[in-house]
């Protein structure tokens, strides 16, 4: 049995669209998921899964790391045709931190690895986005800190920053699953142009504010009309979480991602408010936990 070296790979859990910056912004957070890869020459697929969500994660070719894995090999004409994979993951399965995302992200930097890193980093870029279907995931989970993603004259493009103040998120975990799926099909297809101005402004505002540490300007600048009032109803007590964590001194509260997870950004009272949205979930019948993450600073690397 001929095999590759064994590669491993930490890959931080993501939170996007941060309110106003739907399917464009996303932050690296201090939370995540490491794998560890050795390719094979022969015809052999073993997957071994720890941590959150590993009894419903497939264990077979279907398992998205193990696909993303196999197209990159495939791309690169290279012989290898089976792999060992063992996965350790922290970030929760379909709550909007960034599963999926980091599951692609992790099988196509560690195979690069394995094969002397052939793709440039813009290149698994491109790859993992069209896998995912949009950036805003994909992007921080890559290049760690805050991220803004556009196609620019159909080019794929990014920038990474950190803010130079010390912005912590405060995640309130639901204990229910949110397919993206479901997430996504409430939204409308077509809004009203006072809602898309509404959006820019404040996404504007977000990214100047971070841009030049200007903290007080954030309060109020995450709220959003192009997703968040649509998923309210999948998401039972949201507006009243959202409430508790800005009266306890949040900047702003938004939907990780698809959700459930809800996600406040602040600079002070973490422990406070993240009692307080626990609380908030517990009164509408949800248990929740919550985690107090910071913005994680390098992305997916090579352990």
């Amino acid at each position: 049995m001929s095999s590759s070296k064994c590669v491993k790979v930490k890959v931080p859990g993501t939170t996007a669209n941060c309110g106003p910056g739907f399917d464009v912004m996303g932050i690296a957070c201090s939370i995540y998921n490491e794998l560890e890869l050795t390719l094979l020459e022969e015809k052999k697929l073993t997957i071994e899964i720890y941590g959150d969500g590993a009894e419903n994660i497939p264990k077979d070719n279907r398992n998205m790391v193990w696909r993303c894995i196999e197209e990159l090999v495939k791309k690169s004409g290279a012989k290898y045709k089976g792999a060992h994979i063992k996965m350790t993951n922290n970030v929760p399965l379909s709550r909007g931190l960034g599963s999926s995302a980091t599951a692609i992200v992790a099988g196509l930097v560690a195979a690069n690895a394995c094969l002397d890193n052939k793709y440039s980093v813009q290149e698994i870029f491109e790859m993992a986005t069209a896998i995912e279907g949009h950036p805003d995931n994909v992007a921080p989970a890559l290049f760690g800190g805050i991220t803004v993603s556009a196609f620019l004259h159909g080019n794929l493009k990014h920038i990474s920053f950190l803010p130079d103040f010390p912005l912590k998120m405060v995640v309130a975990i639901p204990d229910f699953y949110l397919p993206t799926k479901k997430a996504r099909a409430v939204l409308k297809q077509q809004i009203p142009l006072k809602d898309a101005i509404f959006n820019i402004g404040h996404i504007a505002m977000i990214i100047g504010a971070l841009s030049q540490g200007k903290v007080d300007v954030l309060k109020g600048a995450f709220e959003d009309k192009l997703h968040q009032p649509y998923r309210a109803d999948l998401i039972p007590g949201m507006n009243d979480v959202f409430k508790v964590a800005d009266e306890n001194g949040a900047l702003g509260t938004t939907i990780s991602g698809a959700g459930p997870t809800l996600i406040a950004y602040t600079v002070e009272n973490y422990e406070a408010i993240g009692k307080a949205m626990v609380e908030a979930f517990a009164k509408h019948k949800i248990n929740a936990k919550y985690l107090v993450l910071d913005i994680d600073s390098e992305g997916a690397k090579i352990v």
